[in-house]
């Protein structure tokens, strides 16, 4: 059974607030994976390490001057189906959440899971992802 929506809205509002794109449906994200260019996608958590690292994390990425071409999110124990979705994209990468996997021209560049992100700051985290679009995008 999925989280209630009241939860989950301020957590969904963390991110929507700074550009990210809800993906509610797998049909959301089929037209996501089908996008070129430089494209992140977070699956967002209820967890402690969501609400303390990964979605800050996030927020500072967007706050700075380079962007991704697409950012979105799945929120996992919430879209259900959406997230079953994004997941058979990465088949061979075990279920994490929170996570935020990277994509450049539909290809899995990077894949940073939960026990990547729970053992560290915000800001570290940041700087990763800051790293890996100054490399692919």
């Amino acid at each position: 059974m999925p989280y209630s929506p009241l939860l989950v809205k301020p957590f969904r509002d963390e991110l929507t607030e700074v550009g990210v794109k809800e993906l509610l449906t797998p049909a959301d994200v089929d037209q996501f994976m089908i996008k070129p260019g430089f494209n992140i996608l977070v699956i967002n958590s209820v967890c402690g390490c969501a609400a303390g690292m990964a979605r800050p994390a996030i927020r500072i990425l967007m706050e700075g001057d380079k962007k991704p071409d697409n950012i979105a999110s799945v929120f996992a124990g919430q879209d259900l189906d959406a997230t079953a979705r994004f997941r058979n994209y990465i088949a061979d990468i075990p279920p994490s959440s929170p996570s935020i996997a990277f994509f450049k021209d539909r290809e899995l560049i990077y894949f940073l899971p939960k026990h990547r992100i729970e053992s560290r700051d915000a800001q570290s985290i940041a700087n990763d992802m800051i790293g890996v679009m100054e490399e692919y995008a």
